[in-house]
């Protein structure tokens, strides 16, 4: 089976050759972006969003043409986003440190910029969860310069990883050990949630991996957060998870699939840094990467939750 899989895969377990296809090549979708993150697919319109953070727009790939646009500029240097369960587009906005969401009708809202009065320091990835509540990271990426939102000192002090309740508005705190939190992902059955720490790129000796924590049974707290995996190419970014439990991470050779075990089983050769990517397509078993300039896409025998 092995000797179908392109130069795309680098299959390290056996068990990686069941999601790697056979005869399946990375592709180039666009290019000639200065930091791509943040990818999102909207079913309903068959497209995918990501950022170009340094030049504060949004981009947009239409899968039925191939075309690419802006999608949103000025984007207030937006990263990670995700879709909730009605089809809105959430958003990680550094320059407008804060968790925003367009809204059914275009408009754009605001759902959370403060913790306890104080302005986040620059919201980077996000997840929504079932019950309605958005889960985002806090680094201080976006305020460390000018390059990629406002330079300004953290008003709390410190980088953490917040819940916003949907019925209340209430943001709390569900993690607050980390040097740089960064991309997040739950688990298919919502028990789990998995957190990266790219600390090292404020610390020589800080962080490089990926922690998993335990949901707690009212579904708002957090127990555990041992560390899942350290990256040895590079630095973890952004994560998905399919519906198998696997993980796939963003690393400096490509994209780093992993057992739920924790288990290295798999890589996605990708020429560039990867920095994120997302599921979509018809069958979400299309994966799209944000690499550094460009955007790429592979399809894999695995599904997007």
């Amino acid at each position: 089976m092995a000797s179908w899989h392109t130069d795309t895969f680098e299959i390290l377990d056996p068990r990686f050759e069941r999601l790697a296809l056979g005869n399946v090549h990375l592709e180039k979708l666009a290019t000639g972006f200065r930091w791509a993150e943040g990818p999102a697919w909207l079913a309903a319109g068959r497209y995918l969003v990501w950022s170009d953070i340094p030049n504060n727009r949004v981009m947009r790939w239409d899968e039925t043409d191939g075309s690419v646009s802006v999608f949103q500029q000025p984007s207030l240097n937006a990263n990670g986003h995700t879709v909730d369960r009605e089809g809105r587009l959430v958003a990680c906005e550094h320059q407008g440190r804060c968790i925003s969401r367009i809204e059914h009708d275009g408009s754009r809202r605001v759902l959370a910029e403060r913790w306890r009065g104080k302005r986040f320091n620059s919201p980077n990835d996000v997840v929504v969860k079932s019950d309605g509540s958005v889960w985002f990271t806090d680094p201080s990426y976006g305020i460390d310069s000018e390059y990629e939102g406002d330079a300004a000192a953290s008003e709390i002090g410190a980088s953490q990883v917040y819940r916003w309740d949907a019925a209340s508005g209430e943001v709390t705190v569900v993690a607050d050990d980390f040097v740089q939190p960064n991309g997040l992902a739950f688990s298919p059955d919502e028990s789990l949630l998995y957190i990266v720490d790219t600390g090292c790129t404020h610390r020589t000796d800080g962080p490089h991996h990926v922690r998993r924590f335990r949901v707690g049974a009212d579904g708002k707290s957090l127990a555990g957060g041992e560390v899942f995996a350290t990256c040895a190419a590079g630095l973890y970014d952004g994560l998905r998870v399919d519906r198998g439990g696997h993980l796939w991470l963003s690393a400096g050779d490509g994209v780093h699939c992993h057992a739920a075990d924790g288990t290295l089983f798999g890589k996605i050769r990708v020429p560039e840094t990867v920095a994120n990517l997302c599921f979509g397509g018809a069958k979400r078993n299309r994966l799209f990467i944000c690499a550094t300039t460009s955007l790429y896409a592979v399809y894999v025998n695995a599904q997007g939750l």
